[in-house]
């Protein structure tokens, strides 16, 4: 299949390095058109910069989790501290809540839904947050010249929706090659000015550097039919901070997977991935799946899935040292909305998700299909079907076989129970949403053990 067909779409995917002193500690550079390698050691990450942070560009996915996590990760520091009483425990919350409330803010225009949020306990009913990962790159150089090779785009667009009663949530990621409608905006320069024109089929991860992270939300709320009060932006060396500061994250990989783009290469079973290594597993694409964003994206469920497995089972919450590093691993690598910057919030909205069950947390691709050209993606109509449970609020039940039979999917765990039988493809109306959905709606849950699989043509 041709290069278009792979979800290229104009985005500047992979950049050759402009490798100099610093950067060099962070990355090798492979021969020709190549993306950063991932030898360097998690040990050779930088110390995170008290500058604003500039977001990455793939597979901040977990940035995602990295929201979840950060919530959980608040709520616990101020559990830790209320009843150990462990100074250094304590000096850490205190370091936590400064990071908060003085790092960059973003504000969206639903955030007076978050006015009945209490302080303590858990938030009342639901909640949806937008995560983005630009592909700007960031000043050391270490991903390419940060004025030549970014083009700001969205090129990681994630909606995780909390359920009202607090007992599923679904993470959504958007193609970075879908063509969507995109609202009137307000412009970012001039934010009391004429506000930007509509615009119709334009690829989603350009709206970004269109009208600023405010229209990426209005843009997604117009597609999706809910509101979304807050959200965040991941940089590059966040994923990497983040999985250094768990101790690693194990991924189950079916193949031999040799990526000359990334310099990544990792043999068949369980591997163990943090800092650099667990960032380029993420941004990988000519080497998994069917080589496109579509296999990207389920590609980085495989990681998000087992990074939620970890938090939740591994005692990581519960750890002083790891809970601490890791929340600041994600608070400084992130640009949060302005209602996430108060500390309680975070606890209010931790304490609606701690607990819940991991086969309730489903990651879902959305379902689209490939244009006439093959230069891009539209919904399909099984988006209605996903639109109309997150509506109203219902749980997404994926088919157990749709993933792995997908082109761009990935394979099912050698060692987990054979699956159900296949699940009906009969036609649902997109206002009765419950039940399995079609088998053109792919994802996982984070209960489940799923293996990336290699790109072969």
């Amino acid at each position: 299949m041709s290069d278009d067909r792979k979800g290229n779409g104009g985005s500047a995917d992979e950049v050759e390095p402009q490798v100099d002193a610093p950067a060099a500690e962070m990355a090798e550079a492979t021969a020709g058109k190549a993306e950063p390698t991932a030898e360097k050691s998690a040990r050779d990450l930088p110390p995170t910069r008290p500058a604003p942070p500039e977001p990455p560009r793939h597979g901040r996915m977990p940035r995602h989790n990295g929201w979840i996590s950060a919530a959980k990760l608040a709520a616990s520091v101020v559990a830790v501290v209320a009843i150990s009483g462990v100074a250094v425990v304590a000096f850490a919350a205190v370091d936590l809540v400064k990071t908060a409330t003085t790092a960059p803010t973003l504000t969206l225009e639903n955030e007076q839904i978050l006015e009945g949020v209490p302080d303590i306990g858990a938030m009342d009913g639901g909640l949806n947050f937008l995560l983005v990962g630009s592909d700007k790159r960031p000043a050391d150089g270490a991903f390419g010249d940060p004025e030549e090779d970014s083009a700001i785009l969205n090129d990681v667009t994630m909606l995780v929706h909390i359920s009202q009663d607090h007992t599923h949530v679904e993470v959504v990621s958007f193609p970075r090659d879908m063509l969507v409608e995109v609202p009137e905006c307000p412009d970012p320069a001039d934010p009391n000015g004429e506000p930007l024109s509509a615009l119709s089929e334009v690829k989603i991860n350009t709206v970004l550097s269109y009208g600023g992270f405010n229209c990426v939300a209005a843009t997604v709320t117009q597609l999706t039919g809910v509101p979304i009060p807050v959200g965040g932006i991941v940089e590059f060396y966040g994923v990497a901070a983040l999985a250094q500061a768990v101790g690693g994250v194990e991924v189950c990989i079916a193949e031999q997977i040799d990526d000359e783009y990334t310099g990544i290469h990792l043999a068949p079973g369980i591997q163990t991935l943090s800092g650099m290594e667990a960032l380029q597993f993420l941004r990988v694409r000519h080497g998994v799946g069917d080589g496109s964003d579509l296999g990207r994206i389920s590609n980085q469920q495989v990681f998000m899935s087992a990074l939620m497995r970890k938090l939740q089972t591994d005692g990581t919450l519960n750890d002083p040292v790891k809970l601490y590093a890791m929340a600041k691993a994600v608070l400084e690598n992130m640009s949060l909305s302005s209602a996430l910057q108060n500390p309680t919030v975070l606890v209010s909205i931790a304490r609606a998700v701690q607990d819940i069950d991991l086969s309730k947390v489903a990651f879902v691709q959305y379902p689209t299909g490939y244009t006439d050209d093959q230069s891009a993606v539209v919904p399909s109509d099984s988006a209605a079907l996903v639109n109309a449970a997150l509506q109203v609020d219902q749980p997404i039940e994926l088919d157990p076989n749709a993933t792995s039979e997908a082109e761009f999917g990935t394979g099912a765990d050698p060692a987990a129970p054979a699956p159900a039988p296949e699940a009906s493809t009969e036609p649902v109306a997109p206002t009765t949403p419950a039940g399995v959905l079609p088998s053109d709606v792919t994802g996982q849950t984070a209960a489940e053990v799923r293996c990336s699989t290699a790109n072969e043509g």
